[in-house]
């Protein structure tokens, strides 16, 4: 394998912690490269690091209690218009950036700040990399796996933005050695494919053990991971497209 000199040789895996829902509430943003080298191989990148940002309101204690992050740690730094671009645009050679759940990131990491930079999501691409896997979540992830070269130590505390963007990138590292960025892409751009129906009577189960009345309910369900998944069974096993799932109000999977 040879280095694609039109592909970008780095990918910025990035993880926001914030204060509330708005698009400006980030307290923190961390972040840990990927880089090809020469010989086509992925790697864990020397770029990386994170900076506190102010999100224009206080912090919660129950927002505190999840990533420890105090009012005071935050009350100098930029806000999050002023400092977004300089981490997400660094330079001609990240043109992709990644994390985990990248919905997430995404809603507060608009193209007003990533310039329209492709995303991967690591959660989505892990389950159609290792389906046999009980769970998806970046934390498991790290131990159900144990990828090679991680510093355990570097990927603590849990839940504070460098950390997990460090953890999220061996993951990533690993994903991008086994099958082409393209593949990635194409699959971030995707609803999730659920390995198993996650919740209700069938948990557990896997989608060819579903019946077709429960997979024409399941395609109506809010959640567009679930209804891509019992879609993605009924097209499988009658080879053409089943009933059109219909928009929910509100996404709801976790």
């Amino acid at each position: 394998m040879t280095k694609d000199s039109k592909s970008p040789s780095r990918v910025r895996v990035v993880d926001l912690e914030t204060a509330g829902t708005g698009v400006m509430d980030v307290c923190e943003i961390g972040w840990q490269d990927v880089e090809q080298a020469e010989d086509g191989q992925w790697q864990i990148a020397e770029q990386r690091g994170a900076l506190f940002v102010n999100p224009g309101r206080p912090i919660s204690a129950d927002t505190m209690a999840v990533h420890h992050i105090l009012d005071d740690w935050v009350a100098n730094a930029p806000y999050w218009r002023n400092i977004a671009g300089s981490v997400l645009r660094p330079g001609d050679e990240v043109l992709t950036l990644a994390a985990h759940r990248a919905a997430f990131e995404q809603r507060y990491c608009s193209p007003r700040f990533t310039g329209g930079a492709a995303w991967i999501c690591t959660w989505k691409c892990a389950m159609r990399l290792w389906p046999e896997l009980p769970r998806f979540s970046n934390q498991m992830l790290r131990y159900q796996r144990r990828p090679e070269g991680l510093v355990h130590e570097l990927g603590l505390p849990a839940h504070r933005a460098l950390p997990d963007a460090y953890v999220t990138a061996h993951h990533l590292r690993d994903m991008l050695n086994a099958v082409p960025m393209s593949q990635l892409l194409a699959w971030s751009s995707e609803p999730g494919l659920l390995p198993r129906v996650p919740s209700g009577p069938d948990r557990g189960r896997p989608w060819s053990a579903l019946d077709d009345r429960a997979l024409e309910s399941l395609v109506r369900d809010r959640d567009e991971s679930l209804r891509f998944s019992a879609l993605t069974e009924i097209q499988r096993r009658h080879g053409q497209p089943g009933p059109a799932p219909e928009t929910p109000r509100q996404g709801s999977f976790l």
